[in-house]
């Protein structure tokens, strides 16, 4: 009560914080006379003087009221869209490494300009990062005109570049590309084999879109290159067949944690039916020989109890594609990982792709942490806020409206059955449309929006469907959603993208209605009619009430109903929003209260009839809401926990692979390994402060000839009345020095220092991708440790440091070992190999999730940048004809291939 009076009286830490940035939007202000009094030219050339004045002793916070107002005005004359004041508030708190909340329609696509324009001016590069590939492509056109009027370069990075079109992206002054692009490049590039062959630039400045969606919704599971494994789809079949036959008696679902058992009657079930089938060894479905089977029987048993079709993802083609919860769009080429996926292909029939083994992953938190700024914006963060602050070390700021908002909330309806609520739902919208007021209705699965619609279809109602089945027209459905009487069902209508404007959007009926239209008075007589009727149509729908925003049931999380309702009251236009919801909802049957269904149940409501508003029923599915955002943030921030782990072992090998490749030599480092491993040999097999009669002398050879590949004088060594570990531990480094030597010997050196390079990178990329796995093996089971009383995460990172050093030593032994081993037998000097480029993988998608199509001619499965393989110039004539690397080229040019038409680009 008297923080309540307090805020009252000074106002929140937030409105005081904006309040305070006041003075700075004065100042910009204070420019803005002058630099409209500019030439355009000399308005370009403000750019020159800023970077001048970066030279010198001036920061960028120094510029950023003659910068912003140069941005404004630049908007302005290019766009004709002028910055209002809290956007520039907004672009203050972007630039500060801030999160800025903004409504939707506030513009926050234009405030990002004026960040971007001042930390671009000091060439390290900005990224935007968007939600998806149209917006990231919409908005570097539409925007990048702003940057491109004031000489700073634009590029954007979607699925298909060639690795020059990347790189070339990448070096923009402002490059715009969606969370997976960024980071499946990171990945790609740390397993390059040479500096030339990577894109992306150090990190510098971020600035996100849809912050919320991206680095929360989004940060459950992380990113994963992977190569295939062996094909298992005969197994998944066959046990498919068998879990489809066990009753609802044989198993147990938890629906809160997304997890399914079998029970004791269920293993005796599946026990008899596998072992008729041939699949189990013994009788016992959890002996050590079955496990493999358990692990497919777990997955079955999740794809066909607890996944379902067209709620968690659609057949499309002859694929299973999953459909992503939060924004309810198609994640094309993302695979569920952990043999899920190939699980769900068996349930539903379709050809099933092979299992992935990990080569690379990351999470969007450690991703997005190795910014050395970051900062967002979104319209729904303030219910994150403790999560933003704790994980990445950023404040949200709310910045207020440009004009007060008129929308009225009005609170949920409630009825007892699915069945009811949309029959009152379509009443409801028909008495809407009748009066000509356009009406959204979201909903959460592709299930609910048709259901909606065949109830829209019997009441009469014309209505348009938006949901993963058709989201290739989503922007035009978008934008027309707030016509006179529209009636528009979309399936979550988070980071969508494009604003509803009352009456219509100009831009989007220009396109659809005039498309074969060539320019001429013709054209523009049409364009203005266009025009005319937009601004009518816009006085009718305000006269009916502005756009009415419907939600079918409340979401998990309360951004994603805010999100919805912040679709209404765009610029201070009139608006209406509800909520119905009914006992079967997940939500209240998984979430809510006991006490809440009693008392509903109590109330006795007749077929039909909803339960009259209630602030307290309100507030109990808002605590449901929390509980399950609680719930969420665990799982994050657990995924964190466990990635932060393996983040510091990513780091130093990745710092590894670089001082590797940037290299001349790595002779040094090849030497220190070989000796190491002979100190390994010695050591093992004669221990310090032991006589020679103690010592291991098969072993010793054995291990000598198998790790160095020598076979030295050991018996004769051991007759000398002086010798000690230490002696033979000398002997035996000579010998293995002089051996590598005399094969260096034979090649030139630039060849050898390619080899040794060539061997360590490739020993380093497998061990590595070795060691994931074992700490994905290792994740799925520490849990049980537990039982043990001991700390899951701690034991984790015991057993994690224990494996990084036994995989550092691995590496040491097959480096050496490798070099001991290589024989070279070349006819000429053109035969000697080059490094390899690195061909394409699968992208995955998650703990939960990956990426994943066809397999390529070396036997990795290509999907984000089909047909490409990291390198290829794409300018090269010769390409087709197999040319050795170290050959002459074809073009006379007297220079050899790979250094002429063959370069790497």
């Amino acid at each position: 009560m008297l923080g309540a009076l307090a805020k009252s009286l000074f106002g929140s830490s937030n409105d005081r914080y904006v309040k305070s940035l006041g003075k700075l939007v004065a100042q910009i202000g204070g420019f803005e006379a002058t630099i409209s009094a500019l030439t355009d030219d000399e308005l370009r050339g403000q750019t020159v003087k800023f970077r001048e004045r970066l030279k010198g002793k001036e920061t960028l916070d120094d510029l950023l009221p003659e910068a912003f107002a140069t941005v404004r005005e630049a908007g302005r004359r290019v766009l004709g869209m002028r910055h209002f004041d809290v956007q520039m508030i907004g672009g203050i708190v972007l630039h500060r490494g801030e999160i800025a909340e903004m409504r939707t329609g506030e513009g926050k696509t234009l405030v990002a300009t004026l960040a971007t324009y001042l930390n671009a001016l000091e060439g390290k590069g900005v990224h935007v990062v968007t939600v998806n590939d149209y917006l990231a492509k919409r908005d570097c056109e539409w925007m990048g005109q702003i940057y491109r009027f004031l000489g700073l370069t634009t590029g954007v990075i979607v699925p298909g570049l060639r690795e020059d079109e990347r790189r070339e992206a990448y070096a923009a002054d402002v490059t715009y590309a969606t969370n997976n692009e960024l980071g499946f490049d990171y990945l790609r590039d740390n397993m390059k084999y040479e500096r030339a062959q990577m894109v992306q630039r150090p990190f510098n400045y971020a600035i996100v879109d849809e912050v919320d969606s991206i680095l929360i919704d989004e940060a459950r599971t992380p990113l994963i290159i992977s190569g295939p494994t062996d094909d298992k789809s005969e197994l998944y079949m066959a046990v498919d067949a068998l879990v489809k036959q066990l009753s609802d008696k044989d198993y147990e679902k938890d629906e809160k944690q997304r997890n399914i058992v079998l029970t004791e009657d269920g293993t005796e079930t599946i026990e008899r039916l596998l072992e008729s089938a041939g699949l189990l060894q013994g009788s016992n479905l959890y002996d050590f020989e079955n496990t493999q089977v358990v692990h497919h029987v777990n997955q079955s048993l999740r794809a066909n109890k607890m996944f379902k079709r067209d709620i968690d993802y659609i057949v499309k083609d002859g694929k299973v594609i999953i459909i992503d919860e939060f924004t309810g769009r198609m994640m094309d080429g993302r695979r569920w990982s952990d043999g899920l996926h190939q699980a769900v292909e068996a349930k539903e029939g379709v050809n099933i792709e092979p299992e992935n083994q990990t080569l690379a992953s990351i999470t969007f938190q450690n991703y997005f942490r190795m910014y050395p700024k970051l900062s967002g914006m979104t319209g729904t963060a303030a219910t994150e806020a403790t999560e933003f602050h704790e994980i990445y070390k950023m404040n949200v700021v709310t910045i207020p409206t440009n004009v007060p908002v008129q929308r009225k909330d009005e609170e949920d309806l409630f009825y007892k059955s699915i069945e009811d609520k949309f029959a009152g739902i379509a009443k409801t919208i028909r008495e809407h449309q009748a009066k000509g007021q356009p009406v959204l209705v979201g909903t959460v699965s592709i299930e609910k929006s048709e259901m909606l619609s065949e109830f829209l279809h019997k009441e009469g109602v014309k209505h348009s469907v938006l949901n993963a089945r058709f989201h290739e027209s989503e922007a035009h459905i978008v934008a027309q959603a707030g016509r006179l009487g529209m009636v528009t069902i979309a399936t979550n209508m988070a980071g969508r993208g494009t604003d509803i404007q009352l009456g219509g959007n100009l831009e989007f009926r220009i396109e659809d209605e005039l498309k074969d239209l060539a320019e001429g008075p013709e054209r523009d007589a049409a364009i203005e009619r266009i025009r005319i009727e937009i601004a009518m149509e816009k006085a009718q729908v305000l006269e009916a009430g502005g756009l009415c925003v419907i939600g079918t049931e409340r979401h998990e999380s309360r951004r994603i109903d805010n999100q919805l309702r912040g679709r209404s009251g765009r610029q201070g236009d009139p608006g209406l929003s509800r909520f119905y919801l009914s006992l079967d909802d997940d939500l209240l049957r998984i979430f809510g209260p006991d006490t809440l269904f009693a008392r509903m149940m109590r109330s006795s409501l007749e077929d039909g009839e909803a339960l009259p508003p209630s602030k307290w029923m309100s507030k109990a599915i808002e605590t449901a809401q929390k509980k399950v955002e609680a719930r969420n943030y665990d799982v994050r921030k657990q995924v964190v926990e466990y990635d932060d782990v393996m983040n510091d072992q990513r780091k130093v090998i990745y710092e590894q692979r670089g001082d590797i490749m940037d290299a001349e030599t790595v002779d040094d480092v090849v030497v220190d390994m070989r000796h190491e491993c002979v100190n390994d040999i010695v050591g093992a097999h004669c221990p310090p402060g032991t006589y020679p009669e103690q010592w291991d002398v098969a072993g010793l050879k054995a291990a000598v000839l198998a790790r160095l590949s020598l076979e030295p004088d050991i018996d004769g060594w051991l007759t000398e009345d002086a010798v000690a570990p230490d002696i033979i531990e000398e002997r035996l480094v000579a010998l293995a020095d002089a051996a590598a030597a005399e094969k260096a010997a034979a090649l030139d050196v630039v060849s050898w220092h390619n080899i040794e390079k060539s061997i360590l990178l490739q020993n380093l990329d497998h061990h590595w991708k070795e060691h994931l796995a074992t700490l994905d093996a290792l994740r799925q089971v520490v849990h049980l440790r537990a039982y043990a009383q001991k700390t899951p995460i701690n034991e984790y990172k015991a057993e994690a440091f224990a494996l990084f050093e036994r995989m550092l030593s691995n590496i040491r032994d097959d480096v050496t070992q490798t070099i001991g081993r290589v024989q070279f037998q070349f006819e000429n000097a053109a035969d000697v190999p080059e490094l390899p480029t690195l061909p394409d993988f699968i992208t995955n998608y998650g703990a939960d999730g990956g990426a994943g199509a066809g397999v390529d001619e070396n036997g990795f499965v290509t999907t984000r940048i089909p047909g490409i393989s990291a390198g290829s110039g794409g300018g090269d004539p010769y390409a087709h004809m197999g040319i050795s690397r170290n050959a002459l080229c074809p073009c006379g040019s007297g220079k050899r291939y790979k250094h002429c038409h063959g370069a790497l680009a």
